[in-house]
């Protein structure tokens, strides 16, 4: 018997009408994680449904179902429903979706990343304050990414078109799976070591660009591992993470000095064109030459106003009439001394005669004579005070004395105490009372009757 021998479109065909025309892949619930969203402005939605074994395509048509959410995020947790289909052209086959609804807010590595977000923002790591400035124009950058992959030929490609004189080292790093994370740190601590040796052969790079093409959350997941996040945050050297892909960010652009859309962007942002360059330094060069040459023409003007000014023409004239100005002041100067000395050389000779006709003895003894006559006279004023004085406090005394204890025990009278204490009154006193009395002369314990 002959075997049937189908073509690869028949075969397709054949497959695509089993798989439709069974019940059993027909308005099938299946649940997974999403992940390769693409919006179309069609309103078609494709995207992948994974677990942790396995992946399936999927589309939702927007004639089919229009209630789809527009802000699915890479890793959420969705359940959809609808049929499974074969996509003839290139035998693959895919999930039809008419209904799709959220099993959980969030993906599980979504889930981590936001975690990681709040424990690094809070510690400051993604603070503008942080960020180094990068260079304006470097000559040696530093690429941390994968040796064959697409992002260091558009890295490569983009530098030296718009600056051939660029060097670019590459540290080869495997950018997902399985040690990606620790490779990617290592090429990172290569360059700064690098950048603090000293010797001549030694790379030493101006920035580092870290990064890779897009892909899933998965496949880019090393960019959010916190030992990346430590190496670009204690990084001497400014890096730019430059990962293509469609999610909000990765924490790897969080702490990075600045982040680009894909490594191509990287390139641009810090590599600048150098016929822009060359450009811009010839209209400086042109800009300073004018101004140059105005200001020489303003000074040659300037100076051939000053060369007819009448001062410079007449100078030698000007510079003699000052001469003779200066000469005849100083004779006039000359002139005014000459009276003002001999005005004080007759003032200075009056004075001497004056002082010769004075009899300088007499006046001397006549002198200590007043004060002589002004001593005696202040002597006698000072006994006067002081006898007045003493005859006043002399009376005081006799004044005072009248009321003191003493001379009225003199006269006669007594002081009675009871214990201790003055006795003014009889009514303090009863009978056998203990009292001691105070005479004159003496002091007697007497008792009440």
């Amino acid at each position: 018997m002959e075997a049937t021998v189908f073509s690869v479109s028949e075969i397709n065909f054949e497959v695509k009408q089993y798989l439709e025309g069974t019940n059993t892949f027909k308005n099938i619930f299946i649940q997974g994680e999403i992940s390769n969203i693409t919006y179309y402005s069609s309103g078609h939605l494709y995207f992948t449904l994974k677990d942790a074994g396995a992946s399936v395509k999927c589309a939702i048509f927007r004639y089919k179902y229009r209630g789809v959410p527009v802000d699915l995020k890479e890793g959420e947790q969705v359940k959809i429903r609808g049929n499974v289909t074969l996509y003839e052209r290139s035998g693959s086959y895919q999930i039809v979706a008419d209904f799709l609804e959220r099993t959980n807010s969030i993906g599980s590595l979504y889930e981590k990343m936001e975690m990681l977000k709040r424990k690094y923002n809070e510690k400051g790591y993604f603070d503008s304050s942080q960020k180094k400035l990068l260079p304006k124009l470097p000559t040696n950058v530093g690429v941390v990414t994968a040796a064959t992959g697409a992002a260091i030929r558009d890295i490569v490609n983009t530098a030296h078109k718009r600056f051939p004189n660029v060097n670019i080292f590459l540290y080869p790093a495997k950018v997902q799976g399985d040690g990606a994370a620790q490779e990617i740190v290592s090429g990172i601590e290569f360059f700064n070591r690098a950048k603090n040796f000293e010797e001549k052969n030694k790379i030493c790079v101006d920035t580092v660009i870290v990064g890779r093409g897009g892909g899933s959350i998965e496949d880019l997941w090393a960019f959010n591992e916190e030992i990346v996040i430590e190496a670009i945050y204690k990084s001497e050297i400014p890096i730019i993470s430059s990962v293509g892909h469609e999610i909000d960010n990765l924490l790897s652009d969080l702490v990075a000095d600045r982040r680009a859309a894909t490594p191509t962007q990287a390139a641009e942002i810090l590599i600048p064109e150098k016929k822009n360059l060359i450009e811009e330094l010839n209209n400086k060069k042109n800009g300073l030459t004018k101004i140059l040459q105005n200001r020489v023409t303003l000074m040659r003007k300037e100076l051939e106003q000053k060369k007819n000014n009448y001062y410079i023409k007449n100078f030698l004239n000007i510079l003699d009439d000052k001469k003779m100005e200066i000469i005849e002041k100083e004779k006039i100067l000359i002139k005014e001394l000459k009276r003002i000395l001999k005005k004080a050389e007759e003032k200075l000779e009056y004075r001497k005669q004056q002082i010769n006709k004075i009899d300088l003895k007499k006046e001397i003894f006549k002198r200590k004579e007043n004060l002589r006559e002004k001593e005696k006279n202040i002597n006698f004023a000072i006994k006067n005070i002081l006898n007045d004085a003493k005859k006043n406090l002399q009376y005081k005394k006799l004044k005072i004395s009248k009321y003191s204890v003493q001379d009225i025990l003199n006269l006669g009278y007594t002081i009675t105490r009871k214990n201790g204490k003055i006795v003014k009154r009889g009514i303090e006193l009863s009978k056998n009372d203990a009292v001691e009395v105070q005479f004159k002369d003496v002091r007697r314990k007497m008792k009440v009757d």
